[in-house]
């Protein structure tokens, strides 16, 4: 069994860094996607370095051209036998790795997708999807995609947002929830693991301005992975209360390592 986690941890953590290594260490994944890593490829990457030593983690970071770096760390024995970035086709960034199992090789992406305009977050999911998708090989992509899943009520959320942010996560042309960066994954073959996991966004300690009660962290499965998938749980406690304005989502996979 391999346990993901993925959780958007804000701004490069900050004096909060201390609680998310915390919590990662209390979890134990052997396979983390972290976004907003702000500054942790500064320094000739002593940020990205600490944090993995800490976690015990080996790390993959993609720089950001115009956002913040993501990352993929991998706990051994796991290793990455296949490592790619992108940084110019998305706002932020994303990071792949490619691990053996026992059930072949597990491409991860960590991606966080544009946060300020519908379209082009649209634009980038498709690109991401068309790149990764896969009908028999094992893939997930998980991260803030900053998007809202079809099929959901989302009504309350939208409600709760301040006139500034509604465009962010609303069609201009009928004022209803802009689901389609969400909707290119699925349309690609791509399985929404945590659907019935709830909301990621705000945290009780650190909720923007900018969020309602909303689900902005996916897990986005291949089919044969999904068919390996438990169900993802959002975890929340008084330290990912403060931790960062996102919650974490973690799912166990039934996998053995390779």
């Amino acid at each position: 069994m391999l346990r993901f986690l993925t959780w958007n941890i804000r701004t490069g953590g900050g004096d909060r860094l201390p609680a998310i290594i915390e919590v990662v260490k209390a979890e134990r994944p052997d396979i983390l996607a972290v976004q907003e890593l702000r500054d942790f490829d500064g320094y000739g990457g002593q940020r990205l370095a600490a944090f993995a030593d800490a976690t015990g983690m080996t790390p993959h970071l993609s720089r950001s051209a115009f956002g913040q770096p993501v990352a993929v760390l991998v706990r051994p024995p796991l290793r990455i036998t296949r490592r790619s970035s992108v940084r110019w086709r998305l706002h932020h960034a994303a990071a792949a790795v490619t691990v053996p199992t026992g059930a072949g090789p597990l491409t991860v992406v960590s991606t966080h997708l544009n946060p300020f305009s519908p379209y082009r977050r649209m634009r980038e999911a498709r690109w991401l999807a068309a790149r990764h998708a896969s009908r028999a090989g094992l893939v997930l992509i998980a991260g803030d995609l900053n998007g809202l899943a079809p099929g959901e009520d989302h009504a309350a959320a939208l409600a709760e947002l301040r006139p500034r942010y509604r465009p962010r996560h609303v069609s201009p042309s009928s004022g209803a929830a802009d689901t389609r960066a969400v909707s290119a994954f699925l349309e690609a073959g791509f399985a929404d693991l945590g659907r019935d996991a709830g909301a990621t966004v705000p945290t009780a300690g650190l909720g923007g301005r900018e969020f309602g009660p909303m689900r902005l962290d996916y897990l986005l499965a291949s089919p044969p992975l999904a068919a390996r998938a438990g169900d993802p749980h959002v975890i929340r406690g008084d330290v990912t209360d403060h931790a960062s304005d996102h919650y974490p989502v973690r799912v166990d996979l039934d996998i053995l390592g390779g």
